[in-house]
């Protein structure tokens, strides 16, 4: 089954079609010949993730899924949150989001917070959504090469080394967006 990750972040569909395995024909927006900027108006994860999903499919007309994940720190009462990938400005620059985010919790010793992804899936016009959490706590510097986005400064709870210092099956076996992936294919193998 061909279906469409409403992404062009290769990082993402990586991750995701090592997930998926043979079952299914993964592809990106560039697959499709898609080639905007997805919408991602809404003030919810699951809001931005529905309205992704949603632009994929009534202008392509292709089983599709998009997601939305946020970093949400307890002790700036869940910033970045939907903002996560935007925290430091419209650039979209993860070395500024992380500097951003480590200014603000300088000298804060509550560093608690988890990483929540929302998952919409459009399967021939019904709408499914999934979510993933993971919960851990915020570094006081950079650790590791790996991973993307926050992953240098997020160690999830249990562990002794951050997103960025674990490999791609280890990530994907207990973070966010795998976890919303599981359920989603879990609920694919079902209908399929």
């Amino acid at each position: 089954m061909k279906l469409c990750f409403a992404t062009n972040n290769l990082h993402k569909i990586e991750e995701v079609s090592e997930m998926l395995g043979n079952t299914f024909e993964l592809l990106s927006l560039k697959d499709i010949g898609c080639e905007v900027d997805l919408p991602e108006n809404q003030d919810t994860l699951e809001g931005n993730s529905l309205e992704k999903a949603q632009y994929v499919w009534q202008h392509y007309n292709i089983n599709c899924f998009a997601d939305d994940t946020g970093l949400e720190v307890e002790a700036l009462q869940g910033e970045p949150g939907v903002y996560s990938a935007r925290y430091a400005g419209p650039q979209r620059n993860s070395e500024d989001n992380i500097n951003l985010l480590l200014q603000k919790l300088q000298e804060v010793p509550n560093r608690k917070a988890r990483f929540r992804t929302s998952i919409t899936l459009i399967l021939n016009n019904q709408v499914h959504q999934f979510e993933g959490i993971v919960q851990g706590r915020i570094t006081e510097r950079r650790q590791g090469g790996r991973g993307f986005g926050y992953d240098p400064v997020f160690m999830p709870e249990g562990f002794n080394k951050t997103f960025a210092e674990m490999s791609i099956t280890e990530k994907n076996k207990i973070d966010h967006r795998g976890k919303a992936i599981q359920a989603m294919v879990a609920f694919l193998q079902n209908v399929s």
